[in-house]
């Protein structure tokens, strides 16, 4: 696949390599083990990790998941990854490149949005909700955390849930009361919440 610098609005590049990355949180997300809990990610399941960075989810999913896929634009994410998976003497296949022109060669149980959408500059939103739809099963999940952000521009940009019930159509998406999105604060990005939630692919 073809890194292409102009599909994004920042270098990610650049900011791995300076390591420039206040978006890290630096510990698993808590998010995380709510979607083991659940069985969405655990034996037998095919997960994907859009955007990965230098997320420790990646190595924990690989340790729960039967077949974990890794994806980012920066080659300086995927190879800490990469390490962190020998260390751990774990497998998961790792992508570098525009991970919205990928397509599995069989459908997947789950995507990891690990803010994944938030980052990506919003014209590409319609060509994620298109990606995230080939890539799962019928049935599959979207276990999503929507970046809830009222000031303009980004990234992170802000993805309101009447924004998100819009690309993501009932027709398409079967959505769960929205009142079970659990909010979770991002420790550095000034407590912006990320609402949680699993949206289930038609």
């Amino acid at each position: 696949m073809s890194e292409t610098p102009e599909r994004s609005a920042m270098d990610w590049e650049q900011r791995f390599r300076d390591d420039d990355t206040p978006w890290e949180r630096g510990q698993t997300h808590p998010f995380l083990q709510h979607c083991i809990d659940s069985g969405e990610i655990g034996p037998g399941k095919s997960v994907i990790i859009p955007g990965c960075g230098r997320c420790p989810e990646v190595a924990i999913i690989a340790r729960h998941a039967t077949h974990t896929i890794a994806a980012d634009l920066s080659e300086t994410a995927i190879a800490w990854q990469g390490k962190q998976l020998q260390l751990e003497r774990l497998d998961a296949e790792l992508i570098v490149g525009d991970i919205l022109e990928w397509r599995p060669e069989a459908p997947i149980d789950a995507v990891y949005e690990q803010t994944f959408l938030c980052a990506i500059p919003p014209r590409l939103r319609i060509e994620y909700e298109q990606a995230m739809h080939a890539w799962l099963k019928p049935g599959g999940k979207l276990l999503a955390l929507f970046m809830q952000k009222e000031e303009r521009g980004g990234p992170p940009y802000g993805c309101s849930l009447e924004a998100m019930h819009e690309l993501f159509p009932e027709e398409r998406w079967i959505w769960p009361p929205d009142s079970t999105f659990a909010p979770y604060p991002h420790p550095h990005l000034n407590d912006k919440a990320e609402l949680a939630g699993f949206l289930t692919r038609r």
